[in-house]
């Protein structure tokens, strides 16, 4: 496609972005989008592939971008799509048995091998949607406003939707980890005296 039918594109009194700044924009971006994907896919290759082909379609379309924040988040959400797309077309992948996994130490934390082993299995056990939201706030540390604009959905459904992850996520953790009984009370801690 010509420089002239990408300007065209364009919305108007908008500056297009230029097949000069792909380069700068790829650099700035590559990492992120390689995150994103080998976090939600955990698969190496897949990540790659999956990188390749969201720089790919940036480039095609590169003369409907405004700016290079707006390739940012472009990229970003694209990246969370075609990440759901993949993930779909793969099929269901076998499900991580949290009950078999060993008991974490008591003194762990979360420079524990084991305990982010834990964490990457439990947000890997999360459904595509739920785990995207996880990857984009923790991994990425984008912000609740910063996710609802990547994905074009309201602030309030971000937030509710991430509440209802993380109330998904302590309630898989619990069963492992032994940490949180249905009294909202931990295995060691006994009930305070009145």
């Amino acid at each position: 496609m010509s420089q002239l039918a990408l300007a065209d594109s364009v919305t108007p009194g908008a500056q297009a972005v230029s097949e000069a700044d792909f380069s700068g924009i790829l650099r700035e971006n590559q990492a992120m989008v390689y995150s994103i994907a080998f976090n939600f896919l955990r698969d190496q290759a897949l990540a790659e592939e999956l990188a390749q082909d969201v720089f790919l379609q940036l480039y095609k379309n590169l003369g409907r971008l405004e700016s290079r924040q707006h390739a940012a988040n472009w990229l970003r959400r694209t990246t969370g799509h075609r990440c759901i797309d993949f993930a779909r077309r793969r099929g269901p992948v076998k499900e991580v048995d949290l009950e078999s996994a060993p008991e974490p130490s008591s003194e762990g934390s979360f420079t524990d091998p084991l305990l982010r082993e834990r964490l990457r299995r439990l947000v890997a056990s999360l459904p595509e949607k739920k785990r995207l939201l996880v990857i984009m706030r923790f991994q990425e540390e984008m912000e609740l406003e910063e996710i609802a604009k990547v994905l074009n959905i309201p602030a309030r459904t971000v937030r509710t939707q991430m509440w209802r992850t993380l109330a998904l996520m302590r309630e898989k953790a619990s069963h492992f980890l032994g940490e949180i009984d249905s009294t909202g009370r931990g295995p060691d801690r006994k009930e305070a005296p009145e």
